[in-house]
């Protein structure tokens, strides 16, 4: 099984509160956006105005907070019944 058939085994339930946000001042002096590469799920994308981050999808993996050198990317687990749903079976 490849990653985007474990990916559509997934789902989300979204919080008008996003988990992760990303200061975008900071984020704008970084030169290598480690975020945009190391998302697995591809939640980053690189726009005229910036970086920015779609929450619907995320895998809560951490990835970008522990790449993200700059420390543009605040994190935080969403609040409960909100998030990432793995269907295993």
């Amino acid at each position: 099984m490849d990653i985007l058939e474990k990916l559509m085994r997934v789902y989300f339930i979204s919080d008008e509160r996003p988990h992760i946000t990303v200061n975008k001042s900071i984020c704008q002096s970084c030169s290598s956006k480690e975020c945009l590469h190391v998302c697995p799920a591809q939640r980053y994308t690189l726009e005229a105005e910036g970086v920015q981050f779609i929450a619907d999808g995320c895998l809560e993996c951490g990835a970008c907070r522990i790449s993200c050198k700059s420390g543009a990317i605040t994190w935080s687990y969403p609040r409960g019944g909100f998030g990432v749903r793995f269907r295993l079976g």
